[in-house]
């Protein structure tokens, strides 16, 4: 966990600030900080080194120093690579008058490579805020390891990435083509059968760690193989090939593995003088079948007034994983559990994850706990936290309570004594969830796909993930708990943690609404949108004119409520999913801060996560925050601003590895169905063709304009449709159809579907286009 930064990186960036032009030389600094001794000029270097790596002081030709929001000739940002050759710089700060990302022409990424931390150099804008430039210099590689599949050959092996983003393939030089021999203390995957000679490595998938970089003098990389995946068809090789491209920390290493073991899993006598003892309650934990480490246990009864009384019971992990110790350094690292279809990479060891700080049924289990006192009209008019023993009264599943409020017989006689229990839980979740519609919070119901297993582990189907009324019960208790806590800690702390979601960029807002305006929806702004809304054409640089832009009044309101009526007005339509799919694109990403901004989405002033240290960092941190305020001593943790950023970080990155393997077993489970046709939603028009979703697998893929019959087709830029020449036919978003799958693209795992029939495509409800009727 990084440190408070030195006082002195404080000082640099506070004398920026007042200079003229935000500049100074190492020099100058010495000077006007007074820094004289030997001592205190390595410590300025180290400093002046320190915030260049962290993307807080940009250093120019010339050796002067600046701050990257003064000026607009350079920007720090993530070097986002595409495999055709050229790249975009995602900047921390963006520079005055800059909108979106810098293209970088494939001439002027330099040596860098994808996901690299760069300095670029930014050579010129276009009048609409788009912006050109060039790599100056890498600050951090993104990459010390990549993963690949390696091929022999007699004047040289290499390995060839797996994601084609990374354009180098990486040299091994003679000798460095075989691991070491070493016991695999991976707990998540499994090793393969150590091969004999290089040559028995062709098309095998190997991990290398990186030993040269590519640079002026080299386009590639130099490496040595540090691990043999198998071959690419082995069953687990793409969760282990998705492990090892984003980086997931995923052995535990000896010194966390022997904390684990320590633990003592009996609970002292005098632990329990300073914990509520609710081990009489019938509280149980409600979770998927597949679930192993139980973060919360519920419970709900009635008060004397009428009143609901909700006690939510979560994991006291913060007993067991103490500040600085080898656990917490590395659960820090790791930051959130990953969750693959068949496996989990877990950010606790399982002794802890699945064992010691697991709420599993009938034992005694220390915990934090949230107790509210909740009205009729699901307001909470009275709040308590503790630390806790309980000990679960049964491990419940979604289905069987489900099935228990559905009146299944045999459910309601084998838990008859939590019937009245979970009778009184579907009440309570109800009215809070009338009462976060009231105030205007959001609920999206998109589909969520899910892998389906045999009893061979084999994939036999892709299907919606279920959802009834028993996961909106742990819903609507958590949201509760977690806003609750986040309440409580900001009125106590000066600096706390907050699950923040911010008001949506007005230009994203705006374009939606001209989307949605296309299927006869809007977010309400009023009957001129107009007026809000103008269209210019500029040209995108390095790239060929390409669309309108939105241009966006900066003083566009938009409220939650907004995007929560639509939802209503959609629920059941047609256009349904693709409406939906576009708002949650309108809408920011939810992230971890210091900072307090609100969640729009929630509709809510402040919240955090509480409910699931298990599995996530920043909840163990809340606990800590909490457990400070029990003590009577409220805590104040070092650059809690880093901390939270990285957990926001580590989410996404985990987020990421689950998206993408979800995608390759969907690719995986449709190559056996080359051929066959299916009914689809049109979710998107390019200029090279329009993307589908499958209605029963919920699977993407494209249907490239080329492809489509009986005529040329052409990109309508304006109105968003592919239209056809002859016969003036237009297949648009929102559009149902049939596809024929034609190909599978192995290298970037994609499908390629083309028109089942040349029938024209069937409306899925009204689509105006310019005032005209369609024919």
């Amino acid at each position: 966990m990084d440190p408070r930064p030195p006082a002195l990186d404080e000082q640099i960036l506070a004398r920026l600030e007042t200079v003229p032009h935000g500049r100074a030389t190492a020099k100058s600094l010495l000077k006007e900080l007074r820094l004289r001794s030997h001592g205190e000029r390595l410590a300025l270097d180290e400093a002046l080194t320190r915030l260049i790596e962290r993307g807080r002081l940009i250093e120019l030709r010339g050796g002067q120093f600046v701050l990257p929001a003064r000026t607009r000739d350079y920007a720090i940002g993530r070097l986002s690579m595409h495999r055709d050759g050229y790249g975009f710089v995602i900047p921390d700060t963006p520079p005055a008058g800059l909108d979106g990302d810098i293209f970088i022409p494939p001439r002027h990424t330099g040596h860098a490579m994808h996901g690299d931390r760069v300095l670029a150099r930014i050579n010129r804008f276009d009048p609409n805020g788009r912006a050109e430039g060039e790599i100056e210099r890498v600050l951090s590689r993104a990459h010390p390891t990549i993963v690949g599949e390696f091929r022999y050959h007699k004047r040289g092996c290499f390995v060839i990435p797996h994601d084609r983003r990374i354009l180098n393939e990486v040299l091994i030089p003679e000798g460095l083509e075989l691991p070491p021999p070493e016991p695999n203390p991976d707990r998540i995957g499994a090793s393969a059968a150590p091969p004999e000679s290089p040559r028995d490595l062709d098309r095998l998938i190997v991990n290398v760690e990186l030993l040269d970089y590519p640079d002026r003098d080299s386009t590639q990389a130099i490496g040595r193989v540090i691990e043999i995946l198998g071959h690419p068809n082995d069953f687990g090789v793409d969760v282990e090939v998705t492990i090892r491209k984003h980086h997931l920390p995923h052995r535990f290493p000896a010194e966390v593995l022997e904390q684990a073991q320590s633990v003592p899993a009996i609970i002292r006598a005098e632990e329990l003088e300073h914990r509520r003892d609710f081990r009489a309650e019938d509280c149980v934990t409600i979770d998927g079948e597949t679930a192993r480490d139980f973060d919360d246990a519920v419970w709900v009864d009635r008060t004397p007034e009428g009143h609901f009384l909700l006690h939510v019971h979560i994991a006291d992990v913060s007993h067991y994983v103490r500040p600085g110790t080898p656990i917490d350094r590395e659960a820090f690292l790791r930051g959130t559990s990953v969750y693959f279809p068949d496996r989990a990479v877990p950010m606790l060891p399982l002794e802890l994850s699945t064992e010691i700080c697991s709420l599993k049924p009938h034992v005694e289990r220390l915990s934090m706990s949230a107790l509210l006192t909740i009205d009729h009209r699901g307001d909470v008019i009275r709040q308590e936290f503790c630390r806790s023993i309980i000990r679960s009264a049964a491990r419940m599943t979604y289905t069987d309570v489900h099935g228990i409020l559905e009146g299944d017989e045999g459910l309601r006689a084998q838990y008859a004594g939590l019937v009245p229990r979970f009778e009184l839980m579907r009440e309570l979740a109800l009215i809070l969830n009338r009462k976060r519609t009231r105030r205007g919070s959001i609920d999206f119901d998109l589909p969520e796909p899910i892998v389906v297993f045999d009893e061979h582990g084999l994939m036999i189907s892709i299907a919606r993930a279920p959802r009834n009324i028993a996961h909106r019960i742990i819903e609507e208790f958590m949201l509760a708990a977690n806003e609750a806590v986040s309440a409580h800690l900001e009125a106590r702390l000066e600096e706390s943690v907050y699950r923040i979601h911010e008001t949506p960029d007005p230009k994203r807002v705006a374009e939606f609404e001209e989307t949605a305006a296309r299927f006869g929806f809007s977010l309400g702004f009023g009957a001129t949108p107009g007026k809000r809304f103008r269209n210019i054409t500029r040209t995108s640089l390095g790239q060929k004119p390409r669309r309108d832009v939105t241009i966006a009044d900066p003083g566009l309101k938009v409220t939650a409520r907004m995007y929560q009526k639509l939802v209503a007005q959609i629920e059941g339509r047609p256009e349904e999913r693709i409406v939906s799919y576009l708002m949650l694109r309108s809408l920011k990403q939810a992230r971890y801060s210091n900072k307090n901004h609100g969640h729009f989405a929630l509709a809510a002033e402040s919240y955090t996560h509480f409910t699931s240290p298990i599995r996530r960092y920043p909840d163990l941190l809340v606990h800590r925050l909490l457990g400070s305020l029990f003590d009577g001593r409220p805590a104040r943790m070092a650059n809690l601003e880093a901390i939270t950023g990285h957990c926001s970080d580590t989410e996404r990155r985990a987020a990421e590895a689950e998206r993408e393997l979800m995608e390759w077993k969907k690719v995986k489970f449709m190559a056996e169905r080359l051929g066959d046709e299916f009914p689809a939603l049109v979710i998107s028009i390019t200029r090279f063709g329009f993307f589908v979703e499958l209605d029963e697998l919920y699977v993407e893929g494209l249907v490239p304009i080329d492809t489509l019959p009986g005529e040329r087709w052409t990109w309508q830029e304006n109105a968003r449709v592919l239209r056809g020449d002859r016969t003036r036919r237009e297949i648009a978003a929102g559009d149902r159809l049939a596809v024929r799958l034609d190909r599978v693209d192995w290298m970037d795992r994609k499908l390629v579907f083309s028109l089942a029939e040349p029938d024209r495509p069937k409306r899925t409800g009204k689509h105006r286009r310019n005032g005209g009727k369609l024919k």
